[in-house]
């Protein structure tokens, strides 16, 4: 990689809802970082985000915004589909890429668009924000301090009732051939690589993966058992046609125990001792904004690296394919 920046400016390429609130404003308000230009294939999509966020400069055209002299570094936050496109591109014009998650549609995706990334020299980031948001970072701490002892299991259940949509509208991610699968792919990803981030990188993983609604071609019931690096095993439950909503990550360990959303705002639940405790967490205004910041540390050499980069987001897509992999050869 070339010296590090004194600035980041950003461009954006797929100016959808993920970057109204979750990532865009996020540019703006990192220290050294801004975002000058803006992309979208509908012109007066962008024109707009343009004009209500500040934003300088918009293009619908990806190559316009990509090969911007005055655009630094991109982020990718189209679809899943596009995503191994975009990124070669934007390394071939040696640009560091940040793109969302999940990283690509599956791991080979995911291993073309390292690869090219190491050809240009240039740095990879992905979107798995949790691993810098101080919500999570109180639960990391919780375990690395020792607090809770040894981590020996893991649970995680993600449930929802089902969605019905009109034949030919559903959303894309519930369209594989965009997404890489339905909301196993897109909502389970994020615990599965927080996981990987606290734990360790999966050694072992067996999955069963179903469609029982019919709702979409994606499976919409998953069931996963995992073992860890650390020696943690665990079960994971995605369901998407229950009669509850559910949203839970649990850790058990030697001395104690912590419980948590992956999505929600409540406590954080501690017991250590048989003597339990609540943890007010909430989530910050941008939720990307703390991983923003660490990848502008990173490029301007204030800091590093970054937590969640192309090599650590190809383990949990390595992860999802082998729970797929029954599943997708049936489709």
């Amino acid at each position: 990689m070339t010296a590090p920046l004194s600035h980041v400016r950003w461009g954006i390429i797929g100016v959808g809802d993920v970057t109204e609130r979750k990532s865009g404003p996020g540019f703006q308000k990192a220290e050294r970082s801004s975002l000058v230009a803006v992309m979208r294939r509908d012109g007066a999509k962008a024109a707009d985000y343009a004009a209500r966020h500040g934003v300088p400069r918009w293009y619908d055209d990806a190559d316009a915004l990509i090969n911007d002299p005055e655009v630094d570094a991109v982020y990718i936050a189209t679809p899943p589909g596009s995503h191994a496109d975009y990124a070669i591109r934007v390394a071939a014009a040696g640009k560091p890429v940040y793109v969302e998650k999940p990283m690509a549609r599956t791991a080979d995706e995911c291993r073309a668009m390292i690869d090219a990334a190491d050809a240009a020299g240039v740095p990879l980031f992905v979107a798995y924000y949790r691993r810098a948001m101080p919500r999570f970072k109180v639960v990391e701490d919780l375990v690395r301090s020792g607090e809770l002892g040894e981590i020996r299991s893991v649970s995680v259940r993600n449930s929802s009732p089902g969605e019905a949509w009109e034949p030919g509208h559903q959303p894309w991610r519930v369209q594989p051939e965009i997404s890489g699968g339905g909301l196993f792919v897109d909502l389970g990803s994020h615990a599965l690589d927080w996981l990987d981030h606290v734990l360790g990188p999966v050694e072992e993983v067996h999955g069963i993966a179903t469609n029982v609604t019919g709702a979409s071609a994606a499976e919409d019931h998953v069931v996963a058992t995992f073992r860890w690096a650390s020696g943690a095993v665990g079960t994971g439950t995605w369901a998407y046609d229950d009669a509850e909503r559910t949203d839970e990550i649990a850790l058990h360990g030697t001395k104690g125990s912590v419980r948590f959303p992956c999505f929600g705002e409540a406590p954080i639940r501690v017991r250590v001792g048989g003597v339990d405790r609540e943890i007010e967490a909430a989530y910050p205004e941008h939720v990307q904004q703390p991983l923003i910041q660490l990848i502008v540390d990173e490029l301007t050499g204030h800091g590093g690296p970054a937590p969640s980069t192309g090599r650590t987001a190809l383990r949990t897509g390595e992860v999802i394919d082998a729970v797929l992999a029954g599943y997708r050869a049936q489709a």
